[in-house]
């Protein structure tokens, strides 16, 4: 028999694009179809055609619905994949939303760019429209956690729980008689609101992510940490913006913020949640109870403490309004988005407080801001950074180094190779060489398009 091959297209020595091909037999899987982000070098990878052929791949595997996992489906569709992309269900309706949303900002920031004449691309164009995003919607199908899947002859696909956010799942696929499993994200397993990782039983080959492969997580109480700031800030006469992921961070912050004024433990700001997309998916969250650890009561009393904010002209005019706030608005590494809007109009002033919650990518804004940039640029000006700046980071979504090493501890056997995939260099090489200490497993970092026979 012989062995499968897997590629690496994305997430290969960067924590963004993940992508990798699994062929055997003249068949061939993609397993996550993620978009670049952070750098330029990076996210200039998204127009670039892959190495490999769409209208050659039989079927897309997605662990979950954030863009560096699924932006990528709309292009691969418009460059002739006529598959299936399987899913979970709550990452179907996630994705009916993130896709869409992905395309509309793309031709937003598209047509601000030609008006404004700071792009070098003349005219600039969006990577995919919306319209672009919601036809490949039509091409998604549900499967249930723990189910065997055949999405291509010969292979044989299974979601469990990865814990990430919503429907996020690792996926073990069967093929070539070998058992290879792509952790997806795995979650912080003691967040109040997403189920823990399930264990694996066994696997030939494991593809893991290191996205905090060379941290343990913070372990302070994020409720006091996120009181610390808002009563800081609210002495100050101050708003506090919180740029946040529209799918997980903002549902859990909203817990947290509930909690804390419910209790009188941080005054009873108002709280804005400026985001058509976070919005969207908050309504997500209510309509999969069994994907969340909430209770009726918790969900019921952080979906109703926002004032949500689907229109611009409203958005605008939280920023004409002096009065102490807290605005949660899109995107939670400040790459776009209207907390782009808010950071022009209240980072330059020392009275506020930009509250990032996770992981920021190299590249991006809020990695900028969080290492103490005294100014940033946004809409081809630079602002300055005035107001204090925090990062929560044990709000993340993500499990840490030694979560991470317990989850691979529960093989019931040693596999035959580890590949370190989605983080930044020097949090993929601090995984790999922890699996060398702890395990003594072979494990490496693959490099952008490496192929590997899986002998």
């Amino acid at each position: 028999m012989t062995a499968p091959v897997l590629q690496f297209l994305g997430a290969a020595g960067t924590v963004t694009g993940s992508k990798f091909v699994l062929e055997h037999d003249g068949h061939r899987v993609l397993v996550d179809c993620g978009l670049f982000q952070g750098y330029k070098q990076l996210r200039l990878r998204n127009r670039q055609p892959l190495t490999v052929a769409p209208d050659t791949l039989a079927a897309v595997l997605l662990t979950h619905a954030h863009l560096d996992h699924s932006g990528f489906v709309p292009v691969l569709v418009k460059q002739g994949f006529t598959g299936r992309v399987h899913a979970t269900a709550a990452t179907i309706a996630l994705a009916n939303h993130l896709l869409p949303d992905a395309g509309f900002v793309q031709e937003r920031d598209a047509e601000f760019a030609n008006r404004h004449g700071h792009s070098r691309h003349h005219p600039a164009r969006p990577l995919y429209t919306r319209a672009e995003a919601e036809g490949c919607l039509g091409r998604f199908d549900p499967v249930p956690f723990d189910h065997d899947l055949e999405p291509a002859p010969g292979f044989c696909a299974r979601w469990t729980r990865a814990g990430h956010i919503l429907g996020a799942a690792s996926i073990r696929v069967e093929v070539g008689g070998r058992k290879i499993v792509f952790s997806g994200d795995l979650g912080n397993r003691s967040s109040p609101t997403m189920m823990p990782p399930a264990p694996i039983p066994e696997a030939d080959f494991v593809v893991v992510e290191s996205t905090y492969g060379n941290r343990a997580r913070n372990d302070a109480d994020p409720e006091v940490a996120l009181a610390d700031v808002i009563n800081r800030t609210a002495r100050r006469g101050g708003t506090v913006i919180i740029p946040a992921f529209a799918v997980g961070r903002t549902q859990l912050l909203l817990h947290h913020l509930h909690r804390l004024i419910d209790t009188g433990t941080v005054p009873a700001l108002p709280v804005f949640l400026d985001s058509p997309l976070a919005i969207n998916a908050t309504e997500v969250f209510a309509e999969h109870p069994d994907d969340h650890r909430l209770t009726p009561a918790q969900l019921e009393g952080a979906l109703g403490l926002p004032c949500y904010v689907r229109e611009v002209q409203d958005s605008m005019r939280l920023d004409d309004d002096p009065m102490p706030k807290i605005i949660i608005a899109g995107s939670g590494m400040a790459t776009g988005g209207r907390v782009l809007h808010h950071l022009k109009v209240y980072a330059p002033h020392p009275q506020h407080s930009i509250v990032f919650a996770g992981y920021q990518a190299g590249g991006t804004r809020g990695a900028h801001l969080v290492a103490g940039a005294e100014q940033i640029k946004i809409h081809g000006q630079y602002w300055p950074v005035r107001a204090e700046v925090q990062n929560l980071d044990m709000l993340s979504a993500h499990a840490d180094r030694d979560e991470i090493l317990d989850w691979l501890g529960g093989l019931s056997r040693p596999p035959k190779q580890v590949f370190v995939v989605h983080g930044e260099a020097d949090a993929a090489d601090a995984m790999r060489l922890a699996i060398d200490e702890r395990f003594g497993w072979p494990a490496c970092v693959p490099e952008h398009n490496e192929i590997r026979r899986l002998e």
